[in-house]
């Protein structure tokens, strides 16, 4: 599913540009929900890498740091990380809290994307 040469990168988001992003977005967005300190979240990187260089073009992959950013996390009641968030239209449309292997992500995405 990886696609050679595609350069996408995870989307950094804080506070203020979590709605820019995520509400102006026409296609479905991941967030994904961590703490640098989360031996879990750290283990989860590389897979939301590569998610964000499989869905180049068709899925905005993103990535809020809950340490440094806590008025979202709390918005939208983080309570472990990680925790990733499936955004659709605007909408949150599913979500998964703790570390999941890619296919099952990859396996959520392509639901939005049908």
């Amino acid at each position: 599913m990886l696609r050679s040469g595609s350069t996408a990168t995870v989307v950094e988001l804080d506070d203020r540009k979590f709605d820019q992003v995520v509400g102006h977005s026409s296609l479905p967005v991941l967030v994904d929900f961590y703490s640098p300190t989360c031996g879990p979240c750290r283990m989860m990187a590389p897979v939301i890498e590569n998610l964000a260089r499989a869905y180049a073009g068709r899925a905005v992959i993103a990535k809020l740091d809950t340490s440094r950013h806590q008025m979202t996390a709390a918005r939208f009641q983080i309570r472990g990380v990680p925790t990733l968030l499936f955004f659709k239209n605007n909408k949150l449309v599913d979500q998964v809290v703790g570390a999941v292997p890619q296919p099952e992500i990859e396996q959520r995405l392509n639901v939005l994307l049908s």
